[in-house]
């Protein structure tokens, strides 16, 4: 039996946005506890939200929105790879060469805590990113708020990734999942105009039973 490995975190009031962005929260409108017919109650909140998918537009002025990123991007064949970064804490573009999957997440163990936001995780050189495009990479995933530091403002990880037409997942957690080769599932809403989506990814130990086999 294929075994499921949820790789999404908890989204509740204590979960960490990046500094500025919009936390998330719940109104309440109806509550059967008050005596109403039905709960009913409204959201708040960054799409940028505990695991999500960036849209290009969110780092490209040109690029396409969440609701037109291609789906079948987002489901099949994966890998998952620990890695660990340089002195100049990113993720060099030697380790595209232990890459054999069209779509790769790399754990870095640098982001511990998804309701502790710390900005000092490992982040991705530019130049992996063309290695991985080399491969045939469709999309790569994260462990961390993003593929670039914390305090960079000219995102140049980000801008490989458009350039070489790469999607990008961040904030994911692979806590208890071991390194290895598994179908992936993170599909983002169609949020029509959006930069980016949450999604709810999750992985399956049973890779070669393909849902998109490229």
């Amino acid at each position: 039996m294929a075994r499921l490995y949820d790789i999404s975190p908890p989204l509740g009031a204590s979960i960490a946005v990046f500094p500025g962005d919009s936390p998330l929260s719940r109104e309440v409108l109806l509550e059967h506890a008050r005596g109403d017919n039905l709960t009913l109650s409204t959201l708040r909140s960054t799409v940028h939200l505990g695991a999500h998918a960036d849209a290009p537009s969110h780092y490209q002025p040109d690029g396409e929105t969440i609701d037109r990123c291609e789906l079948s991007r987002y489901l099949g064949p994966c890998q998952l790879l620990s890695v660990s970064a340089g002195a100049d804490g990113l993720v060099g573009k030697a380790v595209a060469e232990r890459i054999d999957q069209p779509r790769v997440l790399f754990r870095t163990a640098s982001y511990p805590d998804p309701n502790h936001f710390n900005d000092d995780f490992v982040a991705l050189a530019p130049e992996l990113v063309d290695a991985l495009a080399e491969r045939a990479v469709r999309l790569v995933g994260v462990d961390t708020p993003s593929v670039d530091p914390a305090r960079s403002k000219a995102l140049p990880a980000h801008l490989r990734f458009a350039a070489r037409g790469i999607l990008i997942l961040e904030g994911l957690v692979f806590d208890g999942v071991p390194d290895g080769s598994y179908q992936l599932i993170a599909l983002p809403l169609k949020l029509v105009g959006f930069d980016a989506s949450p999604v709810r990814a999750v992985l399956i130990d049973r890779p070669g039973d393909c849902l998109v086999c490229d």
